[in-house]
């Protein structure tokens, strides 16, 4: 890999992206902008409006938002002070940023709930696996507003319905629920219960944690940790009748339109602000790690960034492990393609074509050139490796006889047009 020199990584003099990022090439943005779009169009089916939110945030909106307790804060967030002596930090993910915005900008006056969607950079110091980086890029959906349960599953359709769109395979969705305050008090004192039955077990970062929060121990990934939450009381098995009943609301919704779920009660999601339902996709072609994306309802976030009392639902993507995923299904990037390739053959046809390249480019066509000094069979080459569809010789010899030879890469088919001609037949 290289040696480290200065806190960059270093291979023969090249300096590497980071530890833990990485570089997306032309053709992975090819498929990545097709997802994109994709989802554009879902979102806007289910009547989300875009939002963007800065890159980096007062540090406060993930301590308070996410929670003290989670990995995130503990353990995995860039946090730098600025020079004017402020906490910020690059965002761990999206939806503290979004609420802020919502409440910043006022928005519990439009009607509601308000529905936003966002894709950006997420950025976590974490030990880089398979399609999970420092920093990669999410897509992800909030809804604010309504306390409906209808909500929750009309998210959760709007994730199915863009893994579909796209063709991710062998998705599979697991729901819970982390009920509402008057399940959580009595379970916390009943698994604190629990817990201390069996603290000769846990580790020390454990106990800190069991003290905090103590249902973040089921998103441990602590083998040790993990035998004893195993058996551990589940609070989707003491939920208020309140809580039952949302929850029981969100489940027929998924059945009457034929959403097939899992219920898996050790799912608690890994952010503090979660209330009622969460849910996860994922993907069975990404192996061990085949989480591709999930959500749930945060009925209290809205309060704690200082808006209304407003409940919301939302859910987020990793576009990195969709990617990972639609190759799993060898689904692969659209394949690069221009309208127009100019095969000239001299100074003066350059001259010409660069002048009829820079208008057609106008018009919304897409054009490019040899610019390395190709001959023709070269020219010809690299039209097709760009996907060119029409390719157009112009060269001394056409010049003479007053045209432009243009060629089908298709079928190879060849035919003379008129100079004169030449650019309203492109």
């Amino acid at each position: 890999m290289g040696r480290q020199s200065g806190g960059c990584q270093v291979s023969g003099g090249r300096i590497d992206a980071p530890r833990g990022t990485r570089d997306v090439l032309p053709e992975e943005h090819r498929l990545r902008r097709e997802i994109l779009r994709s989802a554009a169009e879902v979102f806007a089916a289910y009547g989300f409006g875009q939002v963007t939110t800065p890159t980096f945030e007062h540090t406060e909106v993930f301590a308070r938002g996410v929670g003290a307790s989670t990995d995130i804060v503990r353990k995995e967030m860039y946090t730098f002070e600025d020079r004017g002596g402020r906490s910020l930090t690059l965002r761990p993910e999206g939806t503290a940023g979004v609420v802020r915005a919502f409440v910043e900008h006022g928005m519990h006056k439009l009607p509601l709930p308000v529905k936003l969607w966002y894709t950006g950079s997420m950025f976590r110091y974490e030990a880089p696996q398979s399609g999970r980086f420092r920093e990669h890029t999410q897509i992800g959906a909030e809804a604010i507003g309504s306390h409906d349960p209808l909500l929750d599953a009309e998210v959760i359709a709007l994730a199915a319905a863009i893994y579909s769109a796209l063709g991710v395979p062998e998705i599979r969705l697991r729901v819970s629920s982390l009920g509402d305050a008057a399940s959580r008090e009595p379970y916390r004192a009943h698994l604190l219960e629990y817990l201390e039955m069996h603290l000769d077990t846990l580790p020390d970062d454990a106990r800190q944690r069991m003290n905090e929060n103590p249902m973040r121990l089921f998103d441990s990934k602590d083998p040790a940790v993990g035998a004893v939450m195993a058996h551990a009381p589940r609070l989707v098995d003491n939920l208020s009748e309140q809580a039952s009943d949302h929850f029981a609301r969100v489940l027929a919704a998924l059945d009457d339109v034929g959403i097939a779920y899992e219920l898996d009660p050790s799912l608690v999601r890994g952010l503090d602000y979660y209330t009622h339902t969460v849910f996860e996709f994922t993907c069975d072609r990404l192996g061990a790690q085949s989480g591709i994306g999930g959500g749930g309802r945060y009925d209290g976030l809205v309060a704690q960034l200082g808006g209304p009392e407003l409940p919301g639902v939302g859910f987020g993507s990793g576009i990195e492990r969709i990617v990972l995923a639609l190759a799993a299904a060898g689904i692969q990037a659209p394949p690069k393609a221009i309208d127009v390739y100019f095969a000239a053959l001299d100074e003066r046809s350059r001259s010409e074509t660069f002048a009829m390249m820079t208008r057609l480019r106008a018009r919304g066509r897409s054009c490019d050139a040899d610019r390395t000094g190709r001959s023709l069979k070269g020219m010809m080459r690299h039209a097709a490796s760009m996907g060119a569809t029409t390719t157009v010789i112009l060269g001394p010899r056409e010049r003479e006889r007053g045209v432009a030879v243009i060629r089908e890469m298709q079928t190879g088919d060849q035919v003379d047009v008129p100079l004169s001609d030449l650019e309203g037949s492109l």
